[in-house]
């Protein structure tokens, strides 16, 4: 079973950075691609981004695309999210989640482990 941690997130002004933090443990990390979807007060879970198992192929969100990067480090069993250019609109819980082996995937419901979440409000 793997357990998954978030950190990383707080208060920024908007146009700032925040660098999330998702430390993974158990074998079901090992050759899965993993991902950050988030949740926006009042609305439903939306993907963000995600990463292949290898680090090679990324995929993000249209609303993100150009300020927020995932990568990924396998021998420490850490996923990230750089997010630059913060907006308002990025104010959420944010989550990481293990996903499918054989590729990335946008669906939440392809994701089977997720973590608790981390609070990141933009302030205008």
């Amino acid at each position: 079973q793997v357990q998954l941690v978030e950190s990383g997130g707080g208060l920024v002004q908007a146009g700032g950075s925040l660098r999330l933090s998702c430390a993974a443990s158990g074998r079901a990390f090992s050759g899965a691609s993993m991902g950050w979807f988030r949740q926006p007060p009042g609305k439903e879970r939306e993907f963000v981004a995600a990463i292949n198992w290898s680090g090679t192929s990324t995929y993000y969100a249209d609303s993100v695309k150009g300020r927020f990067t995932i990568s990924r480090d396998n021998a420490n069993s850490m996923v990230y999210l750089q997010m630059s250019s913060l907006k308002s609109e990025d104010t959420a819980v944010y989550y990481c989640a293990v996903g499918p082996r054989g590729g990335i995937n946008t669906t939440p419901g392809a994701y089977a482990t997720w973590g608790q979440g981390t609070q990141v409000t933009v302030s205008s």
